[in-house]
């Protein structure tokens, strides 16, 4: 699979390794989104050192360190005394010219040496001429936001660049997959932005044949993906696991998940707001209504191979660790569908800034439900303000639909524009997201092939 995107972690992480050498920089975000082939792929040309941590002995990572180094500065090994402060000292010492160490899932070493952020600081604030460039990399983003940001951390305010690893955009799969418009968005609905599904998925011919063999078959690599992902960034993954599990399952009031889980809802304001830091919920408001005093928050799982999972696999693990896929998979494309229309709906909104439709330039896109100015409730697929302030951009978002009335679909979106209480004299703009269909001199018609371009 081709390496896609990373356009500006990539110049971010150039630009700081060749300014002033002894630079320290942090890669940290969720696992399998490409951390380790971005570092190997800004390594390429430089003189550097690339060292993958693991859970073994102290004693025997530095060994393996020391042979790695050895590459570079042969006889290092057998110089060296097995301890951090020794290999970092040394390996300063012995250079003539400014070298990169990549320190690859550094919390692993941290857990077995709590002293060596400490070592790292002293190397860092020690003076003269520094030979090392030092690059963190973790998946575990608690680990790494307690080690380079807290306030309280030796690494603290020591980091020239600070780049979190996020999954891409969904655009980016039509390169990856070698995809376009409606099978896009439903590979996209199932594997997410994260380019190790992708690369994993393109080896199977069928989405049938992926999704069987590595979700739903017990043996398959992503068959726990979600509780290795949990187990990342929180102590216990018991809790979270249970939110994303009644969240999937349809209840996103918080009243309505703190009954599914026999819990006052007080004690659930922490995890779900971890949860939502760590990128895995949000929580949605109405457009225009302030987080701080509206009691409309709605949770949603943000990630869709979290979505996927917590919607197909949890009710099902019984089946399924009974081993009976074929059936299984069945069961999921009965309701398959409008899992893609949610997932829909929320790459239209997230194109909206990017889009430029009657050639405006547009703020961030959201759901609206609430009452209107007559009394009557109602409901928007999407709401965003041009950046001038002047205009409303009111959208229709369908999958399942085959066919859209454009004319009424405009007639309706401007007669629930005229009650929503906040037009406020704008001017409406109306558009419509669907499936399939043809661009009309009516209305503003997107297809997926227009978003995924804007998403990129």
């Amino acid at each position: 699979m081709p390496f896609v995107d990373r356009i500006d972690e990539q110049k971010r992480l150039k630009r700081a390794l060749s300014g002033a050498s002894g630079c320290l920089i942090v890669v940290y975000g969720r696992r399998r989104c490409g951390k380790s082939t971005l570092l190997q792929k800004i390594s390429v040309g430089l003189d550097s050192i690339y060292y993958l941590a693991d859970l073994k002995e102290t004693s025997l990572q530095i060994q393996d360190l020391s042979r790695e180094i050895d590459k570079l500065v042969p006889g290092f090994s057998s110089a060296t005394k097995p301890a951090w402060d020794s290999v970092i000292s040394n390996l300063n010492g012995r250079l003539d010219k400014t070298i990169t160490l990549y320190l690859d899932e550094f919390p692993y070493l941290v857990q077995l040496s709590p002293e060596l952020p400490s070592i790292l600081q002293k190397y860092l604030d020690s003076p003269g001429h520094k030979n090392v460039n030092l690059v963190l990399c973790g998946s575990s983003q608690r680990m790494m936001h307690g080690l380079v940001m807290d306030r309280s951390a030796p690494l603290y305010g020591r980091a020239e660049e600070i780049v979190k690893i996020e999954p891409l955009k969904a655009g980016w799969i039509c390169e990856a997959m070698s995809l376009s418009g409606v099978d896009a968005v439903e590979a996209y609905s199932v594997w997410g932005g994260v380019p190790r599904y992708w690369e994993l998925a393109s080896g199977f011919g069928s989405r049938e044949d992926a999704i069987s063999e590595l979700v739903l078959d017990r043996n398959g690599i992503l068959y726990e993906e979600p509780m290795r992902i949990l187990s990342d960034d929180m102590r216990s993954a018991v809790q979270p696991y249970s939110l994303l599990s009644v969240i999937g399952q349809g209840c996103n009031k918080m009243s309505e998940i703190a009954a599914r889980l026999e819990k006052p809802a007080t004690s659930l304001a922490r995890p779900l707001a971890q949860l939502i830091d760590l990128g895995y919920v949000r929580r949605e408001l109405p457009f225009g209504e302030d987080s701080k005093s509206t009691r409309k928050s709605l949770y949603k799982i943000k990630e869709p191979f979290l979505r996927f999972h917590f919607r197909f696999l949890q009710p099902r693990k019984s089946q399924l660790e009974s081993g009976v896929i074929k059936a299984a998979f069945q069961d999921i494309l009965k309701t398959f569908s409008h899992h893609v229309g949610q997932v829909w709906e929320d790459l239209a909104r997230q194109s909206v800034p990017g889009c430029g439709i009657a050639g405006r330039d547009w703020g961030p896109a959201e759901r609206w439900w609430g009452t209107g100015v007559d009394g009557q409730s109602c409901e928007l697929d999407l709401v965003a303000e041009s950046l001038d302030g002047k205009s409303l951009l009111l959208g229709e978002v369908k999958w399942n639909e085959s066919e859209m009335d454009v004319k009424r679909a405009k007639a309706r979106l401007v007669e629930i524009g005229n009650r929503i209480p906040f037009i406020k004299k704008r001017e409406i703009v109306p558009a419509v997201w669907v499936r399939r269909g043809q661009k009309s001199s009516q209305i503003d018609t997107i297809l997926p092939d227009d978003v995924l371009r804007w998403l990129r």
